[in-house]
């Protein structure tokens, strides 16, 4: 379907891919994946010729229809919404718009009713007829409101555009589909209508996401971009994860006789086998895992930050009281009536269909502004550590290293060392010379894993984030869901990382502007509930 062949990229003298060759093929999704910077959005560029190669090339089977998912979200401005998803198909749209030039003729003769004709058995074909109900179909999937079809999509918030836009690479079923970071700004039940539609998906799909649980629900197949080489796995990302850890563990393992490497590796491939989502999965799956070799899994170059929470103290039983908390913006209720109280050792998810509502709760009860009306107590042996959802204050006019920039956050004169600065700093990646870049100059990725430093440094028995996988990569992410998982006080965070939620809390609020939904129970047990489907719907109404 879409075949690679000796693609190489050079940007001087750094080598981004060297002799890359891979087929994509029909029935099957494939997520790229790789660390930051390793050029997984450069290389979805070359596949959908928008940036050339140094050498190699990029073959599309004829006659095959590719769809890339737009990243100018101001391309599309002056036209309207249901306009510019029609125009994902680009020939349709233009077949249509030369029979409506051809009817609109005010000399139409015999020779225009031919060429019309002729248009129309083409545009019947291509599905045409059906091809703005299709459009309007894929809209209010996507939650484009039917009254906003015909509004420009200059008129439209950014959230909604990226919607559109999604609409507009799915629309029409192409043969290959590109998509870089498709679920960025869709809420929950936006993403599961996504994973059900890609998972059935028949043609060609290639991905790069850092959502695991999406990776995991819609991928045949991983494919791995490391030491500016593609290598092409089975499964999907939870699979290649752990199939990596476990080749790395095996080659650690020198003495280990070949005979019990290969019964670990067989039990592995059974339990991932016996647990698969979709059929697809595991079709595509088993035909390769039977002749999988540990010894073929690459040695990655990646690097796992060491997010470790430690508590200086235990906290006692009272932990958090809440009483009729109410919060407004401009206006608007972002949540009203909120009573909760809170156990040591939960791990709630904070949940809200407007975000705005999650982080204005955070900044509430970590006491840096007031509520409307209600109050809330923490009990007097807990200590907090809060992950904000903006950090630019943290960073803002001051050209401190690093080393000096975490400095300030303890508070005995032991703790004030280099070394032991260095040493919270060297876990989150920051070692030698980096642990003196200036923190200003540092990227989303490298402004979080500071703040996971400075968190680590507190030692606080309550954590609280808001949405803590913000411009980190998969490593990061994974390394800081294995740490909240084993942390032993309580947690509140919101997340729109679905697999970081389900794995780590055990309590789920939603704040709503009439009230709390208060549950014990797993994201996905939440999620699917029909009762509490429709209890969440009455509280938004």
């Amino acid at each position: 379907m879409l075949t690679v062949s000796n693609v190489s990229l050079q940007f001087g003298k750094r080598v981004l891919f060297d002799e890359v060759n891979i087929k994509f093929t029909k029935g099957n999704c494939y997520g790229i994946i790789g660390a930051n910077g390793a050029g997984k959005s450069t290389f979805l560029k070359i596949l959908a010729g928008k940036q050339d190669p140094t050498s190699g090339h990029v073959s599309l089977e004829p006659d095959k229809r590719m769809s890339v998912l737009e990243q100018d979200h101001f391309k599309f401005d002056d036209v309207p919404v249901l306009e510019t998803v029609l125009k994902g198909n680009q020939k349709l749209y233009d077949v249509k718009n030369q029979m409506d030039a051809l009817y609109a003729k005010p000399d139409f003769d015999e020779a225009d009713g031919i060429k019309a004709g002729e248009l129309g058995v083409i545009f019947e074909e291509m599905g045409g007829w059906n091809a703005e109900t299709d459009a309007a179909t894929l809209l209010s999937n996507l939650g484009i409101q039917e009254e906003d079809h015909y509004k420009l999509m200059q008129d439209l918030d950014p959230k909604s555009k990226i919607r559109v836009l999604l609409a507009q690479a799915l629309f029409g079923n192409p043969d290959v589909l590109i998509l870089d970071e498709p679920t960025n700004d869709l809420d929950v039940e936006t993403i599961t209508w996504l994973e059900d539609f890609l998972a059935d998906y028949e043609n060609t799909v290639i991905i790069v996401s850092h959502d695991r649980h999406f990776l995991d629900t819609v991928c045949t197949h991983i494919v791995d971009l490391d030491f500016g080489k593609l290598n092409l796995y089975s499964g999907n990302y939870s699979f290649w994860y752990q199939a990596s850890q476990l080749a790395s563990r095996q080659r650690a393992q020198q003495n280990k006789k070949a005979e019990e490497k290969k019964k670990e590796l067989q039990e592995f491939i059974q339990r991932f086998s016996s647990n698969v989502a979709k059929a697809k999965q595991a079709t595509a799956r088993k035909k390769m895992i039977e002749k999988l070799d540990v010894a073929e899994i690459k040695p990655s170059s990646r690097r796992y930050p060491a997010i470790i929470f430690d508590q200086e103290r235990e906290a006692g039983d009272q932990i958090l009281e809440a009483k009729d908390l109410k919060a407004t913006l401009e206006g608007e209720t972002l949540f009203d009536q909120i009573t909760f109280n809170l156990k040591k050792g939960d791990k709630v998810a904070i949940l809200s269909r407007n975000s705005l509502a999650q982080t204005r709760f955070f900044e509430i009860i970590s006491g840096n502004v007031p509520a409307d009306a209600g109050t809330y107590q923490w009990g007097v042996t807990t200590t907090h550590a809060y992950l904000p959802l903006d950090n630019t204050d943290f960073f803002q006019n001051n050209d401190d290293t690093l080393v000096d920039w975490l400095r300030q956050y303890v508070e005995t004169d032991e703790e004030r060392h280099e070394e032991y600065i260095r040493g919270f700093l060297g876990r989150m990646l920051f070692s030698g010379d980096e642990a003196l870049k200036s923190s200003t100059v540092l990227s989303g990725g490298e402004k979080m894993r500071s703040m996971f430093s400075r968190m680590m440094l507190m030692r606080g028995n309550v954590l609280l984030f808001d949405e803590p996988t913000n411009h980190l990569d998969l490593e990061s992410i994974s390394a800081l869901n294995n740490s909240l998982e084993n942390f032993k006080g309580t947690i509140l965070m919101s997340s729109h990382d679905h697999e970081l939620v389900q794995t780590v809390c055990n309590r789920i609020l939603e704040l709503t502007p009439k009230g709390v939904i208060d549950r014990y129970m797993s994201y996905d047990e939440y999620l699917s509930n029909p009762k509490i489907k429709e209890l969440r719907n009455s509280m938004y109404a």
